[in-house]
């Protein structure tokens, strides 16, 4: 492990120089490809450099302890060897998670989907719910949401809705939460007071970007029309709205919710790279997908993830067997708890997976 951080290091040096040489600032392409690695870099190498440190330390109390020292002093230096030997090992653990091959979508930002399944119009209304759920969990990260399509029912419900989720390590914090999210509870349709169970899909792709996929001048079908709104009355007279389609993969992207053409086009193209690099991505996890398959689940959104229980007031994801009673607070955004056990879940597998 020593001789790879060396190496680490080494490579994190050699990256600092590149992107302060002139030569690689007249190229834009370049310094910014050797940025993004040099940033990439730049926790683990402190994290090893501190390691270094404490290495030092330990050998220096180690050789004040084979000289002759008076009691008072001979303590302070084993009770400071017993920290610094806890500091070695907790580093070390740290050092060997940063270690693990980094997925390389986890800075991007999200185009999250969410669709009404199961159970029709109480499901469109937990699809607004999780919405919510996640749009105060990125409030709370400090991340940006945009609105970039949404389908919505006569009684406040979403058919379908998809959001841009802005901000560092999004992807990485939200990845996990891709399946089918179930509620039980009384419908505000249910007369009889009776417990329903219905479903929506929760769909996270990382934003893709030009350079990530190729879209060719022939690739894109452009069909222009009208906007229309819940009970499909009218939501403005112009041809705003905008039908992109992928004519290799038949990928179909609808985008209403700007007045502008303009705008609704630039959304819904980024809502068909995310999905072009979504497929691509699934093509090339099939090819390995034993590697792919974690504790935590492939990512697949036909899996069942979560359960939320609202007579209990219970939250409980089934991959990790987490229960949570605190729906409400949950259903506010707090979803700490949670998206920090499936990251560790997923580290601690990758780790067996290793060993």
């Amino acid at each position: 492990m020593f001789e790879k951080l060396q190496q680490l290091e080494e490579r994190y040096e050699e990256l600092g120089s590149l992107i302060s040489d002139p030569a690689v600032l007249s190229q834009q392409s370049e310094w910014q490809k050797h940025t993004k690695a040099h940033a990439a870099l730049m926790e683990i190498v402190e994290t090893f450099r501190t390691y270094k440190e404490v290495l030092a330390k330990i050998a220096e109390n180690k050789a004040l302890l084979e000289d002759k020292l008076d009691n008072d002093f001979k303590e302070l230096v084993e009770a400071d060897l017993d920290e610094l030997k806890e500091e070695k090992e907790r580093l070390e653990k740290l050092l060997r998670i940063q270690l693990l091959p980094k997925d390389p979508n986890d800075d991007k930002n999200v185009i999250l989907e969410i669709r009404g399944g199961t159970g029709g119009e109480e499901a469109a209304l937990f699809a607004a719910d999780l919405l919510k759920m996640y749009s105060r969990y990125a409030e709370k990260q400090g991340w940006r949401v945009e609105l970039l399509s949404a389908n919505y029912t006569d009684i406040g419900g979403f058919k379908e809705v998809i959001v841009m989720i802005e901000g560092k390590g999004a992807y990485s914090k939200l990845k996990f939460e891709s399946g089918v999210h179930r509620v039980q509870r009384i419908p505000v349709t249910e007369s009889g007071g009776r417990i329903h169970t219905s479903a929506s899909t929760v769909a996270v792709l990382p934003e893709a970007e030009e350079v990530d996929i190729e879209i060719g001048p022939n690739d894109i079908r452009v069909d222009i029309f009208c906007s229309s709104g819940p009970g499909g009355q009218s939501v403005n007279t112009t041809q705003s709205a905008v039908r992109l389609t992928h004519i290799p993969t038949g990928i179909v992207v609808s985008c209403q919710d700007e007045k502008s053409q303009l705008k609704n086009k630039d959304k819904a193209m980024k809502v068909m790279r995310a999905r072009l690099l979504e497929k691509a991505i699934d093509e090339q996890a099939g090819e390995t997908a034993s590697a792919r398959k974690t504790m935590v689940g492939s990512g697949d959104r036909s899996e069942r993830i979560r359960t939320y229980n609202f007579p209990q007031g219970r939250v409980t994801d089934h991959r990790i067997g987490l229960t949570s009673y605190r729906l409400d607070a949950v259903l506010q955004g707090d979803l700490d708890e949670f998206i920090d056990s499936l990251i560790t879940s997923d580290q601690a597998e990758k780790l067996k997976r290793v060993d």
